[in-house]
């Protein structure tokens, strides 16, 4: 529950953020539909614009450990400045924010000679202990 009031707050305020262009008629919104809070903490939410934005959530409870949180989902599109088609899905759990998108940068190959020593390490936990 917590995520998804952040989640909309978010949202107003990068709304809330952009500037507006006097030269520029409103966005109308195309199609919007919520469901939720419901009782047993599930949610669901989506819109589209006329000017191609769409977005897309759905969350529900989920235990973690011996606390409860919100695991959501989603997804949303549109296209940058340059004509780009942007397009992010996402997880929200006890993971942390996972967005994945074509246009998201990569983590670099973890080189050679760390693995190795990540290996090592691993085959080797008695070496733990000589601080000790």
């Amino acid at each position: 529950m917590k995520f998804a009031v952040a989640s909309v707050i978010a949202l107003v305020a990068l709304v809330g953020a952009a500037p507006v262009d006097e030269q520029q008629p409103p966005v109308a919104i195309l199609r919007s539909s919520a469901d939720g809070p419901n009782p047993d903490g599930s949610y669901s939410w989506s819109y589209e614009t006329e000017n191609g934005i769409k977005a897309d959530e759905h969350g529900e409870l989920k235990q973690i450990g011996d606390e409860g949180g919100i695991s959501a989902q989603g997804s949303y599109s549109y296209t940058a400045d340059d004509g780009t088609p942007i397009s992010v899905s996402y997880t929200a759990d006890e993971n942390g924010f996972q967005p994945q998108g074509a246009h998201l940068p990569q983590a670099p190959e973890v080189p050679p000679a760390i693995l190795r020593a990540l290996e090592w390490i691993a085959a080797h936990p008695e070496e733990d202990q000589l601080t000790k």
